[in-house]
């Protein structure tokens, strides 16, 4: 008799595929003809990156090619938070653009809350910033799966640890 089968739904990215995006946007910055001798500079820390550059303009049009290679990288739009323009003195712009990681207690809740009332079968419990998803029957997590895909969640959802 098998047991009891789950997974976790996680909002998580790789480091190394936004590593290497951010690089092509570097390569790219300095290959390109409409930025030569513009400052660029961006910096990756674990929760954020810094942006910083001459004018909007060219924060814009950085913007999309940071969006555009991580898509490429197989990375969701969803993970980033793009923050304001701001001056950072020195005729030069600065925008913080926060990385979203793990599931917040709001979300978490409302997940588990809406797996409770739509798939009695089915157990979900909070663990940290996941969100564990039970049941006998592989079928009803298949549905769960399938139900949370639909969803238009401000963060990027990954299913992992199906067992």
């Amino acid at each position: 008799m098998a047991g009891e089968s789950s997974f976790d739904v996680v909002s998580d990215f790789d480091d190394q595929e936004m590593r290497n995006a951010l690089d092509q946007v570097r390569r790219e910055v300095q290959q390109r003809y409409d930025f030569k001798g513009v400052t660029f500079e961006l910096t990756q820390a674990k929760t954020e990156l810094v942006l910083l550059t001459d004018d909007e303009f060219r924060a814009a049009a950085i913007k999309d090619l940071i969006e555009s290679k991580a898509v490429r990288r197989g990375l969701s739009l969803k993970i980033f938070d793009w923050g304001k323009i701001e001056p950072a003195g020195g005729d030069k712009v600065r925008q913080k653009i926060t990385l979203r990681r793990g599931l917040d207690d709001v979300l978490a809740k409302k997940l588990s809350k809406l797996v409770r009332d739509e798939f009695p079968k089915v157990k979900s419990q909070i663990q940290g910033d996941a969100l564990r998803v039970s049941g006998k029957n592989k079928d009803d997590l298949q549905l769960v799966i399938g139900r949370m895909r639909e969803l238009d969640e401000p963060v990027a959802l990954q299913f992992t640890n199906y067992r």
